[in-house]
């Protein structure tokens, strides 16, 4: 199946509603998201969604809108929503369109290595603004203010200066415009997640807070503004003071269907594009967020599904999200859980729920303090997901059943907990486990395998093929001996044979079964040996001159196992 030339190219990699819109790109219509913005009349909203859920094209969006262009490029902006669900809506909200003075900031591009570096990269966005906004030096008659405004458009301005600049500039701004400014603030914690994971959490939190302080608090020049990020962090040490703050969470039910692409949305686009065929796999894959009581996919995965459909029909699906988001969360909860939440993640990762307090109010340098901070973190940032009704338990705490939404999901904690897997095996001492293999000590095979399982993560219990990954995995390290699995081998298929890589010596055969029952375990691993004399699974191995040939027949039940040899 070929793109037809009469179909609305997927806007892939654009996120700039202007351009979307002006380049024919498919839109879903997200624009009542400013009606409903307007009705509820809040000052500062500031919403919070995973990323990659379209904030950033509805930030765009909100500045189109919005902007007085006349002297910022002086582009036809009302064009751009003819047609689109807000003019429907009524004259009453599209007189507002093109009428403020508008800052936007974008602070995702603050993602850096060390402090100093994102700070320049923070400053360079306010001093791109000033100088895009310096038409208003004509209106500025103090000298002192027309100095600083120069300051800070050439990037000359101390932190001081910075952390008091957006007040300033919407000040500039409605003197010259006779408007209050509104201002547009995206991935505002960006900085502040990055600065976490590179150690300059308390420095960067030590600019961010007076920045924001001064643009949203008892600023009497300011009309609205809207903060979007992926996380709400606590008001004590962001938004100090900010009492004006209306914060839409993945929890509230205002603005729900405007960020993530409903079922409706998705079933139109794969009708548009002659896709129906798909809509299962689609929902299997990339449904299941919930927001206030709106499920929603993932935008960017079923846009993305889309275009991979449009090249090639069959194309498998494929977990689109990984390589955008920030996946090192999902490692950091697997480094630390132990006991109960290890298996409370074994219990996620089966497709099973957990119950957890939910509270929103948490900060990036909080969030290792304990692992139920990861939990609520997970949650909030999409890699969980809200499965039944909200609960208040005896201490008036709010608590969910937590899920994980779908495959694409399950896959990225897979491959965290396989990278996991592989580093305990590298830190292991299997040397014990490893001589007995060759001993046929079916004894301490067993002892060193069992305690091995206890310090595994798994999610996969009673199916052989996980047990099969973790033999290979650790027979890995068997120096001088190669593995051949679910080879061609006498009359059947033998799970795991290893070979001296000379061509002679010994080589071991491991025959593997699984059971759900406790109770069937030893029957299971005699049935394993069984059927290595049965099948003759040693016959190619004697063909090829090995004398020395053990053989184990292992069987598992969960986190134990019961292993002969014969």
């Amino acid at each position: 199946m070929k793109p037809s030339k009469d179909l609305a190219p997927l806007p892939i990699g654009h996120s700039f509603f202007d351009r979307v819109v002006e380049d024919g790109f498919y839109y879903v219509d997200k624009t009542l998201f400013i009606r409903d913005l307007l009705d509820k009349s809040s000052l500062v909203t500031l919403c919070t969604r995973p990323r990659r859920f379209g904030k950033t094209l509805n930030q765009t969006m909100l500045k189109a809108f919005f902007e007085d262009t006349t002297y910022v490029g002086g582009k036809d902006t009302r064009a751009l929503f003819n047609g689109l669900k807000i003019e429907s809506a009524g004259e009453r909200y599209m007189e507002r369109q093109g009428k403020y003075p508008v800052v936007f900031l974008s602070f995702k591009e603050a993602k850096r290595s060390t402090f100093n570096v994102s700070y320049e990269s923070l400053i360079d966005g306010i001093a791109d603004e000033f100088r895009r906004h310096e038409y208003v030096k004509e209106k500025i008659e103090n000298k002192e203010d027309l100095d600083l405004f120069e300051k800070l458009s050439s990037k000359n301005g101390d932190a001081k200066d910075y952390s008091d600049s957006l007040k300033f500039l919407s000040k500039c701004l409605e003197i010259y415009h006779g408007q209050k400014t509104v201002i547009l603030i995206d991935e505002y914690d960006v900085p502040l997640e990055n600065a976490w994971f590179n150690g300059f959490y308390d420095e960067m939190i030590d600019f961010i807070r007076p920045l924001m302080s001064s643009a949203f608090k008892d600023n009497p020049y300011l009309q609205l503004a809207v903060i979007t990020g992926c996380l709400r962090v606590s008001k004590e040490s962001i938004f100090t003071g900010l009492n004006n703050l209306d914060i839409m969470s993945i929890l509230s039910t205002h603005y729900d269907e405007y960020f993530g692409f409903t079922q409706n949305e998705v079933d139109t686009m794969l009708k548009y594009y002659e896709l129906e065929c798909d809509t299962e796999t689609m929902k299997q894959w990339y449904n299941g967020y919930i927001f206030g009581n709106t499920e929603v996919y993932n935008p960017w995965s079923v846009i993305k599904r889309v275009s991979d459909l449009r090249s090639y029909i069959k194309e498998l699906p494929k977990p689109y999200w990984v390589n955008t988001s920030g996946n090192d969360i999902v490692r950091k909860l697997i480094d630390k859980v132990d006991g109960e939440a290890r298996a409370e993640l074994e219990t996620l990762m089966a497709g099973g729920t957990i119950s957890k307090v939910i509270h929103e109010d948490i900060t990036y340098a909080e969030i290792e303090e304990s692992v139920n901070n990861l939990w609520n973190f997970l949650f909030f940032t999409g890699y969980l997901k809200k499965a039944g009704e909200e609960r208040q338990n005896e201490n008036s705490e709010i608590f969910f059943d937590l899920s994980i939404p779908n495959t694409e999901l399950k896959y990225i904690y897979n491959t965290k907990v396989q990278e996991w897997f592989k580093e305990k095996v590298k830190q292991r001492d299997f040397g014990k486990f490893y001589e007995a293999i060759l001993n046929g000590d079916a004894k301490t095979v067993q002892e060193q395998l069992s305690d091995f399982l206890l310090d595994t993560i798994s999610y996969m219990d009673g199916k052989e093929d996980f047990y099969h990954g973790i033999m290979l995995d650790v027979l890995g390290g068997l120096r001088n001996f190669g593995a051949k699995s679910n080879r061609e081998a006498g009359l059947g298929r033998c799970d795991i044979i290893l070979r001296h890589v000379s061509g002679r010596g010994k080589a071991i055969i491991f025959e593997l079964k699984s059971t759900n029952d406790m109770r069937e375990i030893e029957k299971k691993s005699e049935e394993a040996i069984k059927q290595i004399e049965d099948n003759k699974y040693a016959k190619e191995l004697e063909a090829e001159c090995y004398t020395d040939i053990v053989k184990f027949g292992i069987a598992f039940c969960k986190k134990s196992c019961e292993v002969r040899t014969i």
